[in-house]
């Protein structure tokens, strides 16, 4: 008989995977506690054993031990089941306070045990499987913990029972533990620190391998280097192992595409304020006062919380929650001093849906002035304060400190000139929109003019509003100004049909007012290459004297201040063609 059944269903033997494995692909459930992909299986729980039938003869295995050889496998049989049941009783008195083992024992009507449990075993959840010491020796290379004693006294202790120094807290071994009886604080004196989730604003943690976020491009999931265990110690290597593609490669390298392109959009995006600048909200000192992504991302149903409204600090659900607007922006004195844009109906859909979400709550909006520039803006902020009896007070707030569990947040009206104290659980920032880190280094590179705020600047304000100075350069979103989205998708397709006209020419053209040079006063100093923004100058070794890249020329006119002896001169606008427009102008 050349073939393997399983539970009724025939498959082709094969000697290189076990039992387990080929149930797995056949989608039949086999309950395990001690195997993992990374580890070599050896049967520690028993909980897989399966009964095999070879030539009439009927035996136990585990499953994760037994290879897939001929002949035909119960996963469920009444020899099975009985044994299941008798090594549930015994891992009830061994663990008996491990809920994993509590609900898998009910499963199979195991409701209590007939052995009597250790009086003196330290820890109540552990099952003495052993994964947590072999991925800690074998996958991690640490060997920071282990067995003591024999028999029943066997316990997992770290060695000599005292904090090791080889241990780096990273959680293997309480991330394989089955009945989840790995306590870090006791086999480390050392702070555990888990990576916080960026796009979380990191209200939650994440792993080393992780997908930057959901609708990341490509959606594939990529190694935090910084924190890998295989990069920093050469150990590990488990996802590589579970990788049923066989898609990871630690020896990638960043790999730098040169492309030949006719045209640029710049959509760099845009920044948040640093909330730690903000010293007078408290951020950063209390954990309550956070800002509106990270409120947008504890609204999320795919957020840290699952669309529950908890405050980071204890995770209880906020009545009070304080919004405050223009938390950096419109402050010339000492943030920024131009309008975010967005922040004033962001704020009022964060407090809609807030109300939405805890119906007894209680939100509160401070504000300088309410502007709801686009379609529709006006009714929904009306929507929100009058309808669904939002506060808004019109002032800023001048300073929020804890009171007990409470943070008190003071200001004052300025319609009422009262002071206001509020006793809030959360605080909301809506914090200043400033340009995407290393943006200017960017925009340096490509040439582009920035405004004192640091966005990009335009061509011309109305006549050419995604277009730069620069031919071929186009602007689109937030990285010439703050944005929303609807006026972003706008702008965006306003970029990409510029670039398409501009390939839809059969021929370029080019403004004609672009700077020459006088071979005969040229002196071959170089001052002008250096100051031309355009890299549009080279100097001419024979001859000893700087040419002029017309297609490059922007005709800015900056080569022609600096240079000394007056060779440098704008085709059509030169010093005494200007002097002439003059004359006649004064009716000379």
């Amino acid at each position: 008989m050349d073939k393997l059944i399983i539970d009724g269903i025939e498959t082709t033997p094969d000697p290189n995977k076990t039992v387990l494995e080929v149930a797995r692909e056949l989608g039949i459930h086999i309950p395990t506690l001690c195997y993992h992909k990374s580890l070599t299986p050896y049967g520690a729980c028993r909980i897989c054993v399966v009964e095999t039938i070879w030539k009439g003869r009927s035996r136990l295995h585990t499953a994760c031990t037994y290879p897939a050889w001929e002949g035909e496998v119960k996963t469920n049989s009444e020899k099975v089941i009985r044994l299941r049941k008798s090594i549930l009783a015994l891992m009830l008195a061994e663990a008996p306070e491990a809920e994993e083992i509590k609900e898998l024992a009910a499963e199979y009507g195991v409701e209590k045990t007939r052995f009597r449990p250790r009086k003196e075993k330290r820890n109540k959840k552990c099952i003495m499987c052993g994964l947590c010491v072999r991925v800690c020796h074998d996958v991690m290379g640490f060997g920071a913990i282990g067995f003591e004693n024999r028999g029943y006294r066997r316990e997992v202790t770290p060695p000599f029972e005292t904090y090791s120094d080889v241990c780096t807290t990273c959680g293997a071994c309480a991330f394989v533990c089955p009945t989840g009886a790995i306590d870090l604080k006791a086999l480390s004196d050392k702070k555990v620190r888990p990576i916080l989730s960026e796009f979380d604003r990191n209200l939650a943690s994440r792993p080393c391998v992780h997908i930057p976020f959901p609708q990341a491009v490509p959606n594939i999931p990529v190694i935090d280097k910084e924190h890998c265990v295989y990069f920093k110690t050469g150990g590990c290597r488990v996802c590589e192992t579970v990788c049923g593609p066989q898609a990871v490669d630690y020896q990638q390298k960043d790999q730098i595409v040169e492309e030949d392109v006719g045209a640029v959009v710049v959509a760099t995006g845009f920044d948040t304020l640093p909330l730690a600048d903000l010293g007078e909200y408290g951020y950063g000192k209390y954990p309550d006062v956070i800002d509106g992504l990270a409120f947008e991302r504890l609204l999320s149903a795919s957020g840290p919380t699952s669309g529950e409204v908890k405050r980071p600090s204890d995770g209880k659900v906020p009545k009070e929650v304080v919004f405050v607007q223009c938390a950096g922006s419109r402050d010339p004195e000492k943030y920024c001093p131009h309008c975010s844009k967005i922040c004033c109906m962001y704020t009022a859909k964060h407090a809609l849906l807030y109300k939405h979400r805890v119906h007894d709550g209680q939100p509160y909006i401070f504000y300088i002035d309410v502007r709801t520039g686009g379609k529709s803006y006006e009714e929904f902020y009306h929507r929100v304060s009058e309808q669904e009896g939002v506060p808004y007070i019109r002032g800023k707030v001048s300073k929020v400190f804890p009171d007990g569990d409470k943070l008190m947040v003071w200001g004052v009206d300025t319609l009422t000139a009262k002071k206001v104290e509020i006793a809030a659980d959360l605080v909301v920032l809506a914090t200043a929109m400033v340009p995407s880190q290393d943006s200017q280094k960017l925009f340096s590179i490509l040439k582009l003019a920035t405004d004192k705020d640091g966005f990009l600047s335009e061509a011309h304000p109305k006549l050419r509003p995604v277009e730069s100075i620069i031919s071929g350069f186009f602007l689109a979103g937030s990285a010439q100004g703050p944005r929303d989205i609807p006026e972003t998708v706008a702008q965006a397709s306003g970029a990409a049909s510029k670039v398409i006209g501009l390939f839809s020419q059969e021929k370029l053209h080019h403004e004609p007012i672009v700077a020459v040079v006088d071979e005969d006063l040229c002196s071959g100093c170089k001052v002008c290459i250096s100051v031309c923004p355009y890299d549009a100058r080279e100097f001419d070794e024979e001859k000893g004297i700087v040419k002029v890249n017309e297609l490059l020329c922007e005709g800015c006119g900056a080569c022609v201040v600096a240079c000394p002896s007056g060779a440098t001169q704008q085709k059509n606008l030169t010093d005494d063609q200007i002097r002439q427009m003059v004359k006649a102008v004064l009716g000379e």
